[in-house]
């Protein structure tokens, strides 16, 4: 009798565990596998490791820009009811591997239209089981992650806006981008499962998750004034590194020719930057050295335990904002948790005080470089070097390359262009003047310069230029103009580009080339691209020189660039710039770097993991902070292994809100420092450690890497 009741309730289990999950596919059946479609990667059935059933999908993605498996009904799926897309993924190589996942309600999803997509990374030898919410989405509450669920799910950051039409599902896909070299992960068990966001009074009254608990959660404000005083014995006894010169240079290297400004130079085949004093400079930063991190309340009250009333001293740390570039509001009221920290921590002259520390945390956690995006209290502050930011913005033309994520690409033939250039660093050269601790300007962010091997992608700019009217487009005229000089007759032009004009003055309407492109069309194409991007760099070169001819110019921090714009800025500016979120910086991917003829630096890289209350791990995940603190050290040295790199700068000083930043929800865990300015540990020894070898490691080479010099 018990054997049956046992046999019955575990029958009663298994269909309550079935009725709460909708399978979608596990590789078991020929109809299952009619769902796939490879593109750009290779599938294969094994037999483990397995989560459900007998067999799992091995999927192979090869180098492509947007390699993916693709999953297709042959009518719409109805997944109304339904919370999360639920894939349990095995990554059997030795590296993390950067994935995404996107669900399509339509045939003309793009990546940001008609569908839901999220990101995630998932550790060497790690089984993991990810859910991308598929019903209400994080980004309409304002943040891209939210609180972990129960049981071992992990959730998928979102980073596309608006409702999923979840009656009609035409796909979804399992996608890397642009991996370097083939990589692989194995897919089991696809289901629907119940999926929900539980947000009432999840943050306290420090800006800290409410419902977890963790080593250096802030429990009061005499805890802020002991941990204070605690850091200021630590600082006093690790002032900063031994074997640095003033500027953060290297004291006890080679000395090199003394300027007085900051300058490049190859030694031994390597890149530097040397320093006003003549010794080599290896760029070591963190960007965002600032008190600013914002998060709206406006709609979201319920969210939070505390805020300030009226008449709370603390009311100073409320204001509004607006413009928000991702989100469900435009603008409404937000709070700065970490600036209310900071007068908590230091008292009503919190600011004077948090710089002070700033200014000296940064030489005893080994770093040189007061980064992007940082304050403007720092520049000219004499002590830490610095770069100065400036971006571009006004009503100059713009041009669409298909790959726009912050907006359109300036339109560098437009003359408007020009003075909105010269505006832009005027306002910056008045607060950093012909100071010699400012290393140099980065000038805009992550434009929309396309990139990938695909036409549409690499020659972006120039076909959504050409597919303008010439009258609204300073850009269409110029490549057109450009067009004439190569071609002469326009008979030659229709041969190369399989086109019919009867005259030049048909290209003035919207034009649209068809079918493959030939090799003389590429060949224009290149020629083009090379033409738009020679403009952009130069105007800006011409307008940063003319305010500041001693610092140097260090380029637009690519994202996305396409060869010809690396090699127009590798001629214009004196460093070149790239953010790059990755494990580590890939020879195979950044290779070709060596032979650009100029030095190139790193503007942003970070990881985050979600040990410590944070919803987000940002865009390269770890799974704790000691994990963290082991790729920051990894990444460090895969940049001072790489001789066109001068270096690299960390994104960002402190975490950025649990609930997301005001602009574009992001809430990641990606800080030196917590919201309640308490420095992660392990952060802070990996630096200390990393950045001791360095100079070393550069110099002399990875195999006899040894420390320059513990701290003083």
């Amino acid at each position: 009798m018990w054997t049956v009741l046992l046999a019955l309730a575990a029958l009663a289990l298994a269909a309550t565990c079935a009725a709460q999950e909708r399978k979608i596919t596990s590789f078991e059946t020929d109809a299952e596998r009619r769902l796939e479609v490879a593109n750009h990667s290779v599938l294969q059935p094994v037999d483990r490791p397995v989560t459900e059933g007998k067999t799992a999908l091995r999927v192979e993605f090869r180098p492509a820009d947007w390699p993916n498996i693709t999953f297709r009904p042959a009518e719409p799926w109805d997944w109304r009811g339904w919370g999360g897309l639920a894939i349990d993924i095995h990554n059997p190589g030795k590296d993390p591997v950067a994935f995404g996942v996107r669900v399509d309600d339509d045939t003309r999803a793009d990546g940001a239209r008609f569908c839901r997509q999220g990101g995630a990374t998932i550790a060497p030898g790690a089984t993991e089981t990810f859910v991308l919410p598929i019903g209400e989405n994080p980004m309409d509450h304002g943040m891209r992650g939210v609180p972990t669920q129960p049981g071992k799910l992990t959730g998928i950051g979102v980073q596309t806006a608006g409702p999923l039409r979840q009656e009609h599902i035409v796909a979804f896909q399992v996608f890397l981008s642009s991996p370097a070299q083939p990589l692989a992960l194995v897919l089991d068990n696809i289901r629907l499962i119940p999926w929900s966001l539980p947000l009432d009074g999840i943050v306290d009254r420090w800006g800290q998750y409410t419902r977890a608990d963790w080593p250096g959660k802030l429990k009061s404000d005499a805890d802020l004034r002991q941990r204070r005083e605690r850091e200021e014995a630590d600082l006093r006894a690790r002032p900063a590194l031994r074997g640095r010169d003033r500027f953060g240079g290297w004291e006890a290297g080679p000395r090199r020719q003394a300027t007085g400004w900051f300058r490049t130079e190859r030694v031994d085949g390597k890149w530097w930057l040397v320093d006003p004093d003549g010794r080599l400079f290896f760029s070591m930063g963190v960007d965002c050295l600032t008190t600013n991190n914002q998060t709206f309340v406006t709609g979201r009250e319920r969210m939070f335990t505390w805020l300030p009333g009226p008449d709370d001293p603390l009311r100073r740390h409320m204001g509004h904002v607006s413009g928000v570039h991702s989100g469900p509001r435009n603008e409404g009221d937000a709070f700065d948790f970490y600036s209310a920290n900071l007068e908590r921590k230091y008292g009503a002259d919190y600011k004077a005080a948090w710089r002070e520390v700033s200014l000296r945390r940064l030489p005893s956690w080994g770093f040189n470089t007061i980064a992007n995006w940082s304050d403007w209290t720092f520049h000219r502050n004499g002590r830490v070097p610095y770069v100065a930011t400036a971006g571009i913005g006004g009503d100059h033309a713009r041009v669409a390359s298909g790959q726009d994520y912050w907006g359109k690409m300036h339109d560098p033939f437009d003359p408007r262009f020009a003075a909105n250039a010269e505006r832009a660093v005027a306002s910056v050269a008045a607060s950093v003047g012909h100071d010699p601790w400012c290393i140099g300007w980065f000038v805009d962010n992550e434009l929309s310069w396309g990139g990938g091997d695909a036409d549409e992608s690499r020659f972006g700019l120039v076909l959504g230029a050409l597919a303008m009217p010439a009258a609204e487009s300073p850009a269409k005229r110029a490549l057109v103009a450009e067009l004439k000089r190569r071609h002469g007759d326009v008979a030659r032009f229709n041969a190369s580009w399989g086109a019919q004009l009867s005259r030049w003055e048909d290209l003035d309407a919207p034009f649209r080339p068809s079918g493959p492109a030939s090799d003389a069309r590429r060949a224009d194409l290149i020629a083009l691209s090379r033409h738009f991007a020679r403009q952009y760099f130069r105007v800006v070169r011409d307008a940063v020189k003319r305010v500041a001819p001693n610092h140097l110019y260090l380029g637009c921090r690519f994202a996305w660039a396409t060869r010809e714009a690396v090699d127009a800025a590798a001629e214009y500016c004196d460093v070149v710039s790239f953010n790059i979120y990755a494990p580590r910086v890939d020879d195979a991917r950044y290779g070709y770097l060596r032979e650009i003829g100029k030095p190139c630096i790193i503007g942003e890289f970070h990881f985050g993991a979600l040990d410590r209350g944070m919803f987000h791990t940002g865009l390269v995940a770890a799974t704790s902070q000691r994990e963290r603190a082991a790729m920051y050290r990894e990444y460090l040295h895969s940049v001072l292994d790489h001789p066109a790199f001068v270096g690299c700068h960390w994104f960002q000083y402190v975490d950025q809100p649990l609930t997301g930043r005001w602009f574009d929800g992001e809430n990641y865990n990606i800080g030196f420092v917590t919201i309640t300015d308490t420095p992660y540990p392990e952060m802070v020894e990996a630096a200390r450690a990393v950045h001791a070898t360095a100079y070393n490691r550069r110099y002399r080479g990875a195999p006899n890497a040894r420390p320059s010099g513990a701290v003083r």
